[in-house]
């Protein structure tokens, strides 16, 4: 499935890059634009770049596919159906994808061999064994640990997932041990988690707070900020704040580069926050901004899941990975 459309909606760009602070011109080119590489989704989320494949996967949530762009072809295909209405998701450090289901309610991961099952889709709450609400987006640590935000959208949008309760009441950030098996809730303050990701030394956990007010749709909610929590021992977040305010738009996702900046999902845009929580500007994006990750051969290209399909941006900084401090080169 190649989409080459010409319609205004896939353009490239969407006008000038908004620099609100020099540091701006640092990360990007006075002149770059979002560069459409191609989709036909209905609501586009949860993009990786696959580094020995050079190609990007996502999900059309909506469409309960996910789909794929090749570098080498430059074309975008489906990569899998009927796969229960995934969303957010990464690379463990043994570079397999490890991804959220929101219609298994759970984390899964996809083998070498193509083999896809489920992680871990539970935890023991003080009132005793209940299920996730629907996994959104994941991260994974340097030791090994995934974590991830459990809003509860693919439960309470037919479109998104499979009707359901909240069987603990609740939506947490969780932190999820494969070695062990243990899973904990880490984050416990923010209405709807969305988004989330770890600065560079992993010192610190940014979460998105999405919650939509009765009424509003998901670009209008009621809460459109990043809260930012201290990394304790490596396994505790704590020390919750608000980091900064999106708008116009979500936080629905967003990655950290190696300077610490967050780049992140708006309505018209992704906006680059500095790790002090000053906006350093924003570069247009002609469709509603999902997620976004870091790629290409030396994780300059921030590729963009926005509406239908996907972008690319290129920077000129990189993206962080928990590699990189294994590797001692944070």
């Amino acid at each position: 499935m190649s989409d080459t459309t010409s319609d205004t909606l896939h353009e490239n760009g969407s006008g000038a890059v908004v620099v609100d602070d020099p540091r701006m011109l640092d990360l990007v080119d006075a002149d770059v634009t979002a560069q459409w590489l191609g989709g036909d989704a209905a609501w586009s989320e949860g993009p990786v770049y696959l580094p020995d494949e050079d190609a990007v996967l996502w999900s059309d949530i909506p469409g309960n596919r996910i789909l794929r762009w090749d570098a080498a072809g430059g074309e975008v295909t489906v990569h899998r159906t009927d796969v229960e209405f995934t969303n957010g998701r990464t690379l463990d450090l043994q570079g397999r994808v490890v991804a959220c289901s929101h219609g298994r309610r759970g984390i899964e991961r996809t083998e070498p061999d193509g083999t896809t099952h489920v992680l871990v889709d539970r935890w023991t709450s003080p009132a005793g064994p209940v299920r996730f609400n629907s996994p959104n987006d994941v991260v994974v640590k340097s030791d090994g640990t995934i974590w991830f935000t459990d809003p509860a959208y693919g439960i309470i949008q037919a479109h998104e997932g499979h009707p359901g309760t909240r069987e603990y009441g609740d939506h947490h950030v969780f932190r999820f041990d494969p070695a062990t098996g243990e899973v904990t809730p880490v984050v416990v303050d923010v209405e709807e988690p969305n988004g989330l990701a770890f600065s560079p030394d992993e010192s610190l956990l940014y979460v998105a707070d999405t919650a939509v007010a009765a009424g509003l749709g998901h670009f209008l909610a009621a809460n459109h900020h990043i809260r930012v929590y201290d990394v304790v021992h490596g396994r505790y977040a704590k020390n919750g704040r608000t980091f900064a305010e999106v708008s116009p738009g979500v936080a629905d996702g967003f990655r950290v580069d190696v300077h610490g900046n967050v780049w992140t999902s708006s309505e018209d845009a992704v906006q680059v926050f500095a790790p002090d929580g000053v906006r350093l500007g924003a570069v247009p994006v002609p469709q509603k901004v999902g997620n976004v990750c870091f790629g290409g051969p030396d994780r300059s290209t921030l590729f963009v899941a926005a509406t239908a399909g996907l972008y690319r941006i290129d920077t000129r900084t990189r993206g962080c990975s928990p590699t990189d401090l294994l590797a001692g080169t944070s």
